[in-house]
C-alpha cells in the first residue's frame, strides 16, 4: 500500500488523476490530506472538513477488464468496505445510503465519489474520493444531518490505522468483481442499503412527495421502487430523494 501524505491541496482526486498520468502508479495508492480546498461529493456537493480531523484521500484501483455497463459494482464495493471498516470501530447501527453514502443513526458520516478512466467499453482504472468524519465534532447547520465516529462514541480516533484498515476492507470487496462474483456483492449490497424493502417517504425531481418501497438496485446503479399502486418505477440519482434530506 503506497500512502501519499499531503498537507493541504485543492482535491486529493484531482492531484491522484494528474499523478497518474504523469507516472506509472500501483493499484491501491493512496493520496490523503489533512484538508482540502475543493473537496467534493456526489453532484458536486462541497464536502466540509475542519483541518487535521477527519480522514480525506483518494484511493487508485486498476484493472485489466471491467465493463462499463457494470460500474456501478464498484460503487457497492467501494461503500461495502468502507462500511465494514468503520463497523469495526462503532457499535452504532450503520448502513449504505443509496447509492454510496454511509449513515449512522439517519446522519451521513462519510462520502464517496468514484471518478473512471475508461479507455474503449472497459474501465482501465479508477479514482475514488472518500471523506470520513472521524474525530470533528461541530458541522454547519447549512450541510444538513452530520455526525463523525467521535460525536457517536465519545473516543477520538487515530487516522492512519483507520485508513489502513478502510483499504485493506475495500480490496476485499473489489475482489468479488475481479473474482466475477458480482451477485453475492449485489446481495451484501442489499442486505446493508438503508431502508432496502421498508416503506418510507420519497421525494422526486419535480417536488412530488410519494411513499414508496427500495426493491432492488440495477446494474446501471437506477435505484427501483414500488410504489402504492404495485407498479415499480426506476430512478437515477438525480431524479429521486428521501423525502425531508
Amino acid at each position: 500500500m503506497n500512502i501519499i501524505k499531503l498537507n493541504a491541496i485543492e482535491s486529493t482526486n484531482l492531484y491522484l488523476k494528474k499523478l497518474a498520468v504523469e507516472k506509472e502508479l500501483e493499484s491501491y495508492t493512496v493520496v490523503c490530506a489533512n484538508y482540502q480546498s475543493a473537496g467534493r461529493g456526489q453532484m458536486d456537493a462541497n464536502w466540509h472538513s475542519e483541518i487535521g480531523k477527519n480522514l480525506i484521500f483518494s484511493l487508485l484501483i486498476k484493472f485489466d477488464a471491467f465493463e462499463i455497463e457494470r460500474q456501478f459494482y464498484l460503487s457497492m464495493a467501494v461503500s461495502l468496505g468502507l462500511l465494514v471498516a468503520i463497523r469495526n470501530h462503532i457499535s452504532t447501527q450503520i448502513f449504505v445510503k443509496w447509492p454510496n453514502d454511509i449513515l449512522a443513526d439517519k446522519e451521513k458520516l462519510a462520502g464517496i465519489l468514484i471518478e473512471n478512466i475508461v479507455s474503449g467499453n472497459a474501465i482501465k482504472q479508477t479514482v475514488i474520493g472518500i471523506g470520513l468524519n472521524v474525530n470533528q465534532e461541530q458541522f454547519p447547520s447549512t450541510i444538513g444531518k452530520v455526525t463523525s465516529l467521535k460525536k457517536i462514541t465519545g473516543n477520538s480516533f487515530d487516522t492512519e490505522p483507520l485508513l489502513e484498515s478502510i483499504v485493506i476492507s475495500i480490496q476485499k470487496f473489489v475482489g468479488y468483481i475481479e473474482r466475477n462474483e458480482f451477485q453475492i456483492l449485489k446481495d451484501l449490497y442489499l442486505k446493508s442499503l438503508y431502508k432496502f424493502e421498508n416503506p418510507a417517504m420519497f421525494e422526486d425531481d419535480k417536488g412530488l412527495i410519494f411513499l414508496g418501497k427500495i426493491v432492488d438496485v440495477c446494474e446501471d446503479g437506477k435505484l427501483e421502487v414500488a410504489l402504492e399502486d404495485e407498479k415499480t418505477r426506476k430512478f437515477n440519482l438525480k431524479e429521486i430523494k428521501f423525502a425531508g434530506r
